[in-house]
């Protein structure tokens, strides 16, 4: 395996970790407004992902680095053809960070209901943008020889990303709705349970239309027929058991197994893309791939052998604090986070 192939591989695990992690995080804020009844319901969804959130975030920053580290050419086509989602996106997180701290500063209930509502618009959108981002990446772009992209309004807003967008969005707040009945007790989880048996259905039905539409529209079906199609059934068998388990109130495995299905997701996303990092919708001879977009061969093994030696202390210590803050939260940490 070459070292672009292997910083390929690394940078999907790193999207993988965000949506696995992070989705639950979209979830649980889009929740805040969908199933608590009051101020102190919200107050106890959000102190659930209170200690996680932000590191959870890391994952989506460490991927756009290492794009721009290991290749700078994808990086420059891309985060200047997606510039204005990319955009959105941050301000939407920067706007939801800032909002789990000042919605528990204020005194003001109308302030701290405006600060809810920044919350739920910061956890609705990015899973939406990213789903858009990433599926129109698969259908094409209308990418020169120069690797310069000039992108219209129907290269970005189409029926395949739309859909692409609501199906991510569905995914990470089934995902979101399994932590919730994890980590909470009494009528949160119960609704949270309830309304996760309803979603997870919904999200088979939009996952069957995005491969029906994936099919049709792009060419991941001919570029991995084998590869592309195990992903897509161990998508739906993630989700089939994750009702199971809701239904047997296994929370945890509930969780474990919508988790599994964003993870065969987003690695079906990967999978398609490879050895192609962005399709050029003008000719196939204009496709970003792993060997012309990356950096030199001594830049890759410097990276390489940083990335092996901190790697071991991020997953430690995320693992640490998951482990730590393992208990169920209930209305007396209300003032926590």
């Amino acid at each position: 395996m070459e070292l672009s192939e292997l910083w390929f591989l690394l940078i999907a695990i790193l999207f993988i970790g965000f949506f696995f992690l992070e989705g639950f995080d979209f979830g649980v804020g889009m929740s805040t407004r969908l199933i608590a009844r009051n101020q102190i319901e919200r107050t106890v969804m959000v102190n659930t992902i209170g200690p996680f959130w932000d590191a959870n975030e890391v994952w989506l920053l460490t991927g756009g680095g290492a794009i721009f580290a290991a290749f700078p050419n994808w990086y420059a086509t891309m985060f200047s053809g997606y510039y204005l989602p990319l955009l959105a996106v941050l301000l939407c997180l920067i706007g939801r960070g800032v909002s789990f701290e000042f919605r528990r500063k204020v005194d003001n209930p109308r302030w701290t209901n405006t600060w809810d509502w920044v919350i739920f618009f910061g956890s609705l959108l990015p899973p939406f943008l990213l789903g858009v981002l990433f599926t129109s990446m698969l259908r094409g772009m209308p990418i020169q020889a120069d690797m310069n992209m000039n992108a219209g309004f129907t290269d970005f807003i189409n029926i395949y990303s739309l859909w692409g967008g609501l199906t991510v969005t569905l995914l990470c707040f089934l995902h979101g709705l399994n932590f919730l009945a994890l980590k909470t007790v009494g009528d949160i989880r119960q609704r949270a349970a309830a309304l996760a048996k309803k979603v997870v259905l919904a999200v088979l039905g939009a996952l069957v239309i995005f491969v029906v539409l994936s099919w049709g529209m792009t060419d991941i079906f001919k570029v991995r027929p084998v590869m592309e199609s195990v992903l897509v059934v161990l998508i739906v068998l993630a989700y089939v058991l994750s009702y199971f388990f809701i239904n047997k109130k296994r929370e945890g495995l509930a969780f474990t197994m919508s988790g599994l299905g964003l993870a065969f997701t987003v690695s079906a996303i990967f999978a398609g893309l490879f050895p192609r990092v962005m399709i050029s919708s003008i000719n196939k001879a204009f496709d970003l791939t792993v060997y012309n977009a990356s950096s030199g061969l001594y830049s890759l093994k410097i990276m390489t052998i940083v990335a092996l030696t901190i790697l071991p202390f991020v997953l430690g210590y995320t693992i640490w604090s998951y482990y730590i803050f393992r208990k169920r939260v209930t209305d007396k940490e209300q003032l926590t986070y």
